[in-house]
C-alpha cells in the first residue's frame, strides 16, 4: 500500500473514531448540519478508489460509505461509526506490519 493509501486509511479511521464518541461525535455531526457525514462519504469514496487501484483492503472504507449514509440515525449511526473505526484500525495495523511486495 502506498503512502497515500496508508494516509487515507488512517485519516478515515481517525474520523470514524471521533464520530463514534457517544456525545461528542453526535454533537459535532448535528452542530455542522450533518456535513461531516457528507465529507466522510467523499473521503471514503476516494479511499476506496485509491485502495482498489493499489489492491489494498477496501472493506473498512466500503463500510464507512454505508455508515455515512445511515449515520444520521441516532443509535444506529453511533454503532456503525464504532464498528467502522474498529475495522479500519485492524486493516491499517495489519497492512502496515506486512512487508512490501516488490
Amino acid at each position: 500500500m502506498s503512502s497515500l493509501g496508508k494516509l487515507l486509511k488512517w485519516v478515515t479511521f481517525l474520523g470514524e473514531a471521533f464520530m463514534a464518541l457517544p456525545i461528542i461525535g453526535g454533537t459535532f455531526i448535528i452542530s455542522f448540519g450533518w456535513t461531516p457525514l457528507v465529507l466522510a462519504f467523499i473521503v471514503h469514496t476516494v479511499a476506496v478508489i485509491v485502495l482498489y487501484r493499489e489492491r489494498g483492503p477496501i472493506a473498512g472504507n466500503l463500510l464507512g460509505i454505508l455508515t455515512s449514509i445511515v449515520g444520521w440515525i441516532p443509535f444506529v449511526g453511533w454503532f456503525m461509526h464504532a464498528v467502522t473505526a474498529v475495522v479500519l484500525l485492524f486493516e491499517g495495523i495489519s497492512r502496515s506490519r506486512r512487508t512490501p511486495r516488490y
